[in-house]
């Protein structure tokens, strides 16, 4: 059987936090970046233009309907062949990266499309009637209602995008998940999987209770 989990944790125990930062970092920066791009992808969605629409629409359907490590290997191998500059600019690390952003990006433009289509259009008409500017009804009228629904979303979102980014660790990048070959070196197989499943569930257990806590909060507001 070898050592007892508790053993193996208290002995590596910094190799454990190190990876665990490292999946709640590369999570946070998915997200933050998918949730800029799926903005303009959720307006672009919205968009009048039948062409922009139809584009977009496959963008999303794309990236939804196949799974994430295969946009990893596309981003990790394809992209530095057909755009050789890129292995001038960017490291092997940022297009593992970029596959969590543009993966991220297709899931949060349908959040933020759905809560702006949860607002009553009838507020948009009234703003439109009143003379504000498209621009202006959507920031000033639309997304501060929205906002209350499009948030706990992006939330559930961050902790199902800690969970994706284990596939990183296919690409050497130092997540929780790639603790386990870190600690395979030292004949250590079935302990690390136990204790990173467990380091896990601890997170996403908390992050969702900061996300019903949130919720009741909004819902008080109301």
């Amino acid at each position: 059987m070898g050592k007892g989990l508790i053993e193996v944790f208290l002995e590596y125990w910094p190799i454990f936090l190190k990876g665990a930062a490292g999946t709640l970092q590369y999570a946070f920066i998915a997200v933050f970046f998918g949730t800029i791009l799926g903005s303009l992808v959720a307006i672009g969605r919205l968009s009048k233009s039948r062409v922009l629409h139809a584009i977009i629409k496959v963008y999303v359907t794309v990236i939804r309907g196949t799974p994430l490590l295969v946009q990893m290997y596309i981003a990790y191998y394809f992209l530095p062949m057909a755009f050789p500059v890129m292995n001038d600019i960017f490291s092997k690390e940022f297009t593992v990266v970029l596959a969590l952003i543009i993966n991220s990006s297709a899931y949060v433009s349908e959040i933020i499309r759905s809560g702006i289509n949860s607002v009553d259009k009838g507020q948009t008409e009234a703003a439109r009637s009143l003379g504000l500017t498209a621009s202006h009804t959507m920031t000033k009228i639309i997304m501060p209602q929205a906002i209350k629904n499009i948030l706990p979303a992006l939330a559930n979102e961050y902790i199902a995008m800690i969970k994706e980014t284990s596939l990183a660790g296919t690409f050497m990048m130092y997540e929780l998940m790639y603790t386990r070959t870190l600690l395979a070196n030292k004949y250590l197989f079935w302990q690390p999987l136990f204790i990173i499943a467990g380091i896990y569930l601890i997170m996403t257990v908390v992050l969702s209770w900061l996300i019903r806590m949130m919720e009741r909060r909004f819902a008080v507001s109301d």
